[in-house]
């Protein structure tokens, strides 16, 4: 018989008993598992970005294992368990869409957006989240730099603080990487090269919202392409990277490129 929720919720337990479970699984704590669900997250991505559907089946196990071991440690801490998970996300669920299940109905999509906010501020109320009165409010801390930086254009955008075309953009590019030129090439010191680099990411962020690109793809695909060149050459070299002279690597870099997109 197919292993139950029930069955996986046994067999944490069971590796978390101080006594007969795994040293790994016992040691661990909310802090030292919080970077594997950000990995086990991308890894989704990864699977569904590659059609990879047994890999995907794969990969969604190894994510719900980590909501899995958060809520026995929630639950040992006497906090909450994983029902209480599950209930508390059927119950959004359903409150936050009340036009499927509880019979209302909006005129339009921007009526929806309205009511939607208001469900999610009342929630917050009911939280004792202060209500933050900036545009900017409402965006959580806990997205990935680029992802928030372009929740914040957004949000700017929505009151009206934005480019209307690119080419301010353009200008803004050059701007900031010459900054970050002159901090590198002065020596300012490595806060100063950071925030300039920063304000140069934040700048591409921008760009790649207002062209329609996900930031995040495009610099996985832009990691895939390197990583599909680079063992093209250690293939082609015949002996070591380490061993070839600077002209002899960008020789075989540029047939890398050349093999991977022929004319």
């Amino acid at each position: 018989m197919p292993h139950s929720l029930d069955d996986l919720l046994a067999i944490m337990a069971r590796l978390r008993d101080p006594e007969r479970g795994c040293p790994w699984d016992v040691r661990q704590d909310f802090a030292s598992l919080a970077p594997y669900a950000v990995e086990e997250a991308y890894e989704v991505v990864d699977a569904i970005e590659r059609q990879d559907w047994p890999g995907l089946r794969e990969e969604l196990g190894d994510l719900l294992l980590q909501v899995v071991f958060h809520a026995q440690l929630a639950g040992e801490a006497g906090w909450f368990d994983f029902a209480e998970v599950v209930d508390g996300l059927a119950a959004k669920l359903l409150r936050r869409h009340p036009h499927v299940f509880a019979g209302v109905r909006y005129a339009d999509a921007d009526e929806q957006a309205r009511a939607w906010a208001a469900i999610k501020a009342a929630e917050r109320a009911l939280h004792g989240i202060p209500e933050d009165a900036s545009a900017l409010g409402g965006i959580g801390t806990g997205l990935s730099p680029w992802r928030r930086a372009q929740a914040l254009q957004r949000k700017a955008a929505a009151v009206g603080f934005e480019w209307k075309t690119l080419e301010p953009l353009w200008a803004k590019l050059e701007e900031e990487g010459d900054e970050l030129r002159e901090a590198i090439e002065t020596d300012a010191g490595a806060p100063r090269i950071e925030e300039e680099l920063g304000d140069l990411l934040f700048v591409v962020a921008n760009l790649a919202r207002l062209t329609g690109v996900d930031m995040e793809r495009a610099l996985r695909g832009a990691n895939a392409k390197f990583e599909r060149r680079f063992r093209h050459m250690e293939t082609q070299a015949g002996r070591a990277l380490s061993e070839l002279a600077p002209a002899e690597l960008a020789a075989l870099w540029n047939a890398a490129k050349q093999a991977d997109h022929p004319a």
